[in-house]
């Protein structure tokens, strides 16, 4: 089966890329709708870094003047003025983080929202080439990830800037020249952290790459699925063994992240206590600056280093954090290759159209044919077209009235289940067109589509929650005897109250508390809640056994009764009874007619039947 190509993004090709890029004008544009409440942060930083400074000062005096010279009063004044610096620090740092954290929430808020509303609108081929595990590790792990840059890391940034410019004035204000011998190594200081930084980003970029194969692996392996597959194959050990290893090189890229730099960090934290006592011994060896300016100065020394060193280990983060954005950036750039229209409907009859449709999985910027994402798809469903792309359905040309039923049947690969995927629009055609009542549905809103079209698949899919809340999923508003209407004509009403919690059972994680059986009519209940005037059964009762299928065949007679259908047939004692059915053969319709029409002409539907015999027995 040949590879399927894209132009657009393949997550799981750009979550390798070493060099990730975001520009920081993007960066900084998330915070655009916060910027009164940021400016209101910096304020405050920049006020409270001035009160802290008034400390030192207040320290020299205290020194020099109150206590030498026996000044009860202003020893008294300066220390509660030194008490109330610390006061009015303390709570101006208190509202800061408040509104930063606040800001930076709201943004990761944005973020998360922005990136889970822009996958809602992709295409089905997006889901189909993606690993569940990657996307949600982009959302959960790579959002998180920011958490720390975006909640505080500016408003630290902007604190530490304020503390650096203003220390250094105020230490020049107390002896410009100890100011130049304490500025001597900061340059030696910023060679080292950028080394470290480059070192922290190319870990961090590689940790990113390991968590989302970790959330995929978690995520693939433990599902319901997952765990069945892993049970009846006698792999969990290799698994447990797999998802060992990967935790473990993830534990070992943790402890290099941290320790990466550590002894040259430490260095800077040696010399950093060191300078106190080398401005001790220059003073001491020069006896010509007071004692209390001393005290006062090597004060502000150590307010001065620790926010310089911070903010070098600021610019690290924010370093390795572009690799975060950049992939949270990838996921929101992805094209939209299916745009809602405009139009509604009101008193739809149910007329469907498929004009002239083509189909194909390959893109027109790709070159090579598309792995195929339906179920019926195989290396024969292909067409080549005049330009040589392979078509999936050619030139298919259909026209179901209103309230009546098509059946489509084909052998595997002949682009069943693809027809299918056109009219709801999880794919757009490639040619023609495929309408409702005469208006293209490319030029309706989803809502639109979402109310006219219903699809019962064969792939039941239920949430791990109550049966009432799967079924209330098509109608919030939906009324408890609602629920209980359309679980009587589903066919599962009595089964349902057999149940000890009744309409608040919890169906399990995928439904997998239930039989298929009872999940299919789950389903058929859940989509006669929205009462759709067109109706898609795509081989709905496929994977059932006979007795089964009898019972859910009941069900969809009673959802399919006044309603346009259209049927995708794998077992034709399921279609016998339609108004209409085509045949489809390597994307091409090749018969139509009625049972009794297509029997008599003896072509591919009656080979199909002689093939399915004993199923027609049966039913």
């Amino acid at each position: 089966m040949a590879e399927r190509t894209q132009k657009t993004l393949s997550p799981e090709t750009t979550a390798v890329t070493d060099e990730p890029r975001a520009p920081l004008r993007r960066i900084v544009s998330l915070f655009h709708p916060y910027r009164n409440r940021l400016a209101l942060v910096g304020g405050l930083i920049a006020l409270s870094s001035l009160v802290s400074l008034a400390s030192p000062f207040m320290l020299r005096e205290v020194l020099d003047d109150a206590i030498p010279n026996g000044r009860t009063g202003l020893l008294t004044l300066l220390a509660l003025g030194m008490v109330a610096v610390a006061v009015t620090t303390s709570a101006l740092d208190v509202v800061q983080t408040l509104i930063s954290n606040t800001v930076g929430q709201r943004v990761m808020h944005d973020l998360r929202t922005a990136v889970y509303g822009h996958l809602q609108r992709m295409s089905l081929a997006f889901f189909t080439r993606t690993r569940t595990g990657e996307v949600q590790s982009r959302i959960a792990n790579d959002i998180g990830g920011m958490q720390s840059v975006v909640t505080s890391t500016a408003a630290s940034i902007v604190s530490n800037l304020t503390t650096v410019v203003a220390t250094i004035v105020a230490m020049v204000v107390l002896d410009w020249r100890l100011t130049a011998v304490s500025l001597l190594l900061l340059p030696v200081f910023v060679a080292i952290s950028r080394r470290v930084g480059r070192e922290r980003r190319k870990i961090t970029s590689e940790r990113q790459r390991k968590l989302a194969a970790l959330s995929s692996t978690v995520q693939e392996s433990l599902s319901i699925s997952g765990i069945l597959l892993g049970r009846t194959m006698g792999q969990a050990p290799e698994l447990t063994r797999r998802f060992s290893a990967a935790s473990d090189e993830l534990a070992d890229l943790e402890v290099r992240s941290s320790m990466a730099g550590r002894w040259r960090q430490s260095t800077i934290q040696i010399v950093m206590a060191a300078m106190p006592a080398v401005i001790y011994w220059v003073t001491g060896l020069t006896s010509v600056i007071s004692i209390g300016t001393v005290v006062a100065f090597t004060t502000l020394q150590m307010s001065l280093f620790r926010p310089a060193v911070s903010l070098l280990r600021l610019g690290v983060d924010v370093q390795s954090s572009l690799a975060l954005f950049a992939r949270i950036f990838e996921y929101l750039d992805l094209p939209v290759d299916i745009h809602p229209g405009r139009r509604t409907l009101t008193d739809v009859r149910g007329e469907v159209r498929f004009e002239h449709v083509d189909f194909s999985y390959v893109t027109p910027e790709s070159s090579a044919p598309a792995t195929r994402e339906s179920p019926d798809a195989s290396d024969g469903d292909t067409l080549p077209s005049e330009d040589g792309e392979s078509l999936t359905l050619s030139d298919v040309d259909l026209v179901v009235p209103a309230g009546t039923t098509l059946a489509v049947v084909g052998e595997t690969g002949s682009g069943k289940t693809t027809l299918s995927y056109l009219l709801p629009r999880l794919y757009d055609v490639t040619g023609g067109r495929v309408t409702v009542d005469g208006v293209d549905v490319r030029e309706l809103t989803f809502e639109t589509l979402a109310e006219t079209v219903g699809v019962v698949s064969q792939e039941t899919y239920l949430f791990h929650s109550s049966i009432a809340d799967n079924l209330r999923f098509a109608k919030p508003s939906a009324t408890d005897d609602e629920l209980v209407e359309a679980a009587r004509a589903a066919r599962i009403h009595d089964h349902v109250m057999s149940l000890p919690d009744g309409y608040d059972t919890m169906v399990g994680e995928r439904g997998y508390r239930f039989s298929g059986g009872e999940k299919q009519r789950l389903a058929i209940a859940r989509t006669l809640l929205r009462n759709p005037p067109v109706l898609i059964l795509d081989e709905a009762t496929s994977a059932l056994d006979t007795q089964t299928e009898r019972a859910v065949q009941e069900a969809l007679d009673a959802l399919s009764r006044g309603r346009t259908t259209i049927t995708i047939a794998h077992r034709l004692s399921t279609v016998r009874d339609a108004d209409q059915i085509v045949v489809l053969d390597h994307g091409r319709v090749v018969e139509r007619g009625t049972h009794d029409e297509l029997l008599a002409a003896q072509g591919r539907y009656a080979a199909l039947v002689r093939r399915d015999a004993p199923l027609l027995a049966a039913a």
